[in-house]
């Protein structure tokens, strides 16, 4: 339960008193600002405060937009204001002040005048983009008469709708989803249901997709073609519920990026089974693509990490995607180019329907390798062309997506305690890479590679041994996952095991739950992994070397490279879920929704 304090009684008329109820406050009336004052200590420590002017007059929405969203310690709009626990002391400080400066309720804006006041106290107070919703604090007659016929000239719940979909999604998204996705988001809201139980039936529905994929039959291909598309239009129901409805929580961010991978991937695997057993060996496609997918993604994460909070963030490249983004044709093409999740997933359902699991892997590779080119080449592009100067955060969240393990890091403390930096680290990263790319792809003694992954982990320890703060820093990560990945990939691949590729994508799919559950954490301001964790789990170089020490060792030994490499894909599987599942049920994190990928 949240409390609402009103400065004093509502004016004839008004709903505000219910408005606040169906938001879920219990309403209490102050006389004055000292009585306001009393009744807020009397409000129990874990609860939603909110500061109300009873001359209020606007929509619910934008009553429900200020007051009721977790996201944020607190908020303001006019007339209305709210604040979390967490700064509870800092608004009894501010109405304090606003008491001492003689603020008087009924004449004088005491919600504004206290929000302002938590704003040079260091609370960072929201304010919600209102756009056509209406809140007031009319002043006389006359006023309020206007400011009702501003509200009924606007329908509050057509906001509501709007609001609930996305502003950036990809063209198959916004004209053949969300038109209908956001009134089921509203049904769903109407009956209670939470945007976790809707990301939970996606997933129960792309599984069942895989599964239907799986069976290598005609009939199945098109069953999953359709569950896959069912799947999707409920993964924008999610967001959109969350919107509408402002269930907004930590615990739904990190359900619905970590949900995505895993429907895609899982529906890669179905796919992979299906070809299997009409003879047809795609497991290396199915891999290639799931690499592909995630090394873009790291590329968007890392590139935007390092410059989200950089001044002087310009650049003549930036100022031309500006231009283009002017004109709405040129918005639309550069969306569907890369080939967003809406996009990719209907060229995945419409190709499983009606080809063969080999083409939809070609396709999909095609696809992810253009779009990952475009991308990449903009970023170089902006980064070599502007003057931004990176933040220590940003240098350390470059670090923390780099996953650097016990070898990398010895190399680098090593390294650190040098006066210079000979070497770029953009450029170690991409020599380290490929060293063991480059031997792993050419036939000869395995323990070469071995060789090749121990320069690899002495190269990544150099990269890494000063802070990220240069251009093309952001490169290390997606170098470094282009390594593991592609290593783990072309080794199995290569192996005369019988079944190590798909073993080998089940731990390729492992350790890349762990580099996106790092992602969601940096994002949510929670921070990286525990070290311990990223210790035990070896680090992207000391998996990479301990891969081609097994390979070395077992790759001519029947199926013992392939006992290994699950082995391996179970044991990382069970000791990053544990912890991430730990951590995300447990945290103290603030409430988010993170957009994630343009659908």
């Amino acid at each position: 339960m949240s409390t609402a304090i009103l400065t004093g009684p509502p004016a004839p008329g008004s709903s505000l008193d219910g408005d606040l109820r169906s938001l879920g406050f219990d309403v209490r009336t102050a006389s004055d600002a000292d009585e306001a004052g009393a009744l807020l200590a009397t409000v129990p420590a874990g609860e939603r405060v909110a500061l109300v002017d009873p001359r209020f007059v606007g929509h619910l929405h934008a009553l429900r937009l200020t007051l009721t969203d977790p996201r944020f310690p607190a908020a303001a709009a006019p007339g209305a204001l709210t604040a979390q626990s967490g700064v509870r002391p800092a608004l009894v400080r501010a109405l304090t002040a606003a008491r001492a400066e003689g603020v008087a309720d009924g004449t004088d804006d005491l919600t504004g005048t206290v929000a302002d006041a938590l704003d040079a106290d260091g609370v960072a107070v929201h304010r919600p983009q209102l756009g056509t919703l209406v809140a007031a604090v009319p002043t006389d007659a006359e006023a309020r008469h206007r400011a009702r016929a501003a509200v009924d000239a606007v329908d509050d719940e057509a906001v509501r709708l709007r609001s609930a979909v996305k502003a950036h999604d990809g063209f198959f998204t916004t004209f053949f989803i969300s038109p209908y996705s956001r009134y089921i988001a509203r049904w769903c809201a109407r009956r209670g249901l939470t945007p976790n139980q809707v990301t939970t039936a996606s997933l129960l529905t792309a599984l069942i997709a895989a599964g239907c994929a799986a069976t290598g039959e005609r009939g199945g291909y098109i069953a999953a073609g359709v569950l896959l598309l069912v799947s999707f239009v409920l993964d924008c129901t999610d967001g959109q519920l969350a919107r509408y409805a402002l269930k907004y929580s930590t615990m739904g961010a990190w359900l619905d990026a970590t949900f995505d991978r895993a429907k895609e991937y899982a529906f890669y695997a179905g796919l992979a089974l299906g070809a299997a057993r009409n003879g047809d060996d795609v497991w290396a496609l199915a891999l290639g693509a799931m690499v592909l997918m995630t090394c873009r993604h790291v590329v968007d994460f890392s590139f935007n990490e390092a410059n989200h909070d950089a001044t002087a963030n310009t650049s003549p490249t930036a100022a031309l995607s500006d231009r283009l983004d002017s004109l709405g044709w040129t918005v639309w093409a550069r969306r569907m180019i890369i080939l967003p999740i809406g996009e990719r997933w209907a060229m995945i359902a419409v190709l499983t329907a009606v080809t063969t699991p080999r083409i939809v892997f070609w396709a999909l590779i095609i696809g992810c390798a253009f779009g990952a080119c475009y991308t990449t080449a903009g970023r170089v592009l902006r980064s070599l062309t502007r003057k931004a100067k990176r933040t220590d955060r940003a240098a350390q969240a470059l670090a923390d997506l780099a996953d650097s393990g016990p070898l990398a890091e010895t190399v680098a403390w090593l390294r650190s305690r040098g006066n210079r930096q000979y070497v770029s680290g953009p450029l170690l990263a991409a020599l380290a890479a490929v060293a063991v790319l480059g031997s792993s792809l050419v036939q000869g003694d395995p323990w070469t590679v071995v060789g090749a992954a121990i320069v690899y982990a002495l190269l990544s320890g150099l990269a890494v041994s000063q802070p990220l703060k240069g251009a093309l820093d952001w490169l290390l990560p997606p170098l470094f996952r282009a390594a593991e990945y592609g290593t783990v990939l072309v080794l199995a691949a290569r192996s005369e095991a019988d079944q190590a590729l798909p073993a080998a994508f089940g731990l390729v799919a492992a350790v890349a739950y762990h580099h996106y559950d790092t992602v969601y954490r940096i994002r949510g301001g929670t921070g990286a992994p525990p070290a311990w964790l990223v210790r035990v789990t070896g680090g992207h170089e000391g998996r990479t070397l301990l891969v081609t020490v097994l390979a070395a060792l077992l790759a001519d030994r029947g199926d013992d490279f392939t006992l290994a490499l699950t082995a391996l894909a179970v044991a990382v599987a069970l000791v990053v879920l544990v912890e991430s599942i730990r951590f995300w049920v447990s945290s103290g994190a603030p409430a988010v929704h993170d957009e994630g990928e343009t659908a």
